[in-house]
């Protein structure tokens, strides 16, 4: 188990937004989380991240204690995080955007860390972008800038909040496409997406989030064959 999350807890003021959220991710996993707006998806990452401070609970990566720590903390010891808003430097180039994001791949990925060669080679949308700044891209380009930029940082687990939200179709696909190329190449990830057809593409495993808690877990298979709790949970 690469990342384990147990009996997670997260309060906005008095709102009590995660009440007990318990996932885990095998190494090399790719794991959507599903729901409706409102029910804690985001929360539930930001938690992760420390960005928001779970109030209970525990997250575990590779069995180290990460809950109570600060974002930088838990960037170091290996979680990326890829937010809804496309973080980017719109005054720099992609290339200087990328090098900015550059950090020592950790013991154990020699051969396997994400260098501004590899990613140029792995999505050639940002080879040919390469000299334009971060305010010529397109959102989608954007996106894809966010996720490589995130990458850099050779992060053993990425976070990664609705990457398609406000994306045109093909460039959405475009977008899903890069996370599928990442993942293949072995990485673990947690996405929280929307799109249920293009999730269950991409994804190998799925959570449902209801009202703050897990209400359901399961492979593609298993989430087709459970027709009430889609119509409960995820049909508008």
């Amino acid at each position: 188990m690469i990342l384990e999350v147990k009996g997670l807890h997260s309060y906005y003021g008095k709102s009590h937004v995660l009440q007990g959220v318990d996932l885990e991710l095998e190494q090399g996993q790719l794991v959507c989380l599903l729901g409706r707006n409102g029910v804690g998806k985001s929360t539930t990452l930001m938690s992760i991240m420390g960005l928001v401070r779970p109030g209970a609970g525990s997250v575990r990566l590779k069995g180290r204690e990460l809950a109570g720590s600060q974002p930088f903390e838990i960037a170091r010891q290996g979680l990326g995080f890829v937010p809804e808003e496309r973080r980017i430097f719109s005054s720099l180039t992609v290339l200087e955007n990328l090098l900015i994001g550059r950090q020592k791949a950790r013991p154990g990925l020699s051969g396997q860390e994400w260098t501004v060669e590899r990613i140029l080679d792995s999505f050639p949308r940002l080879a040919e972008r390469r000299d334009n700044k971060g305010c010529h891209l397109s959102g989608g380009e954007q996106q894809m800038l966010t996720i490589a930029r995130t990458l850099m940082g050779n992060p053993e687990v990425v976070l990664v909040d609705e990457p398609t939200e406000g994306l045109a179709p093909l460039v959405a696909e475009a977008v899903l496409e890069m996370l599928r190329t990442i993942s293949l190449a072995g990485m673990t990830i947690l996405m929280v997406e929307q799109n249920l057809k293009a999730a269950l593409k991409l994804a190998n495993a799925f959570y449902i989030m209801s009202k703050g808690r897990m209400v359901f877990k399961g492979d593609s298979q298993a989430l087709m064959a459970a027709e009430e709790v889609r119509r409960k949970y995820l049909e508008v």
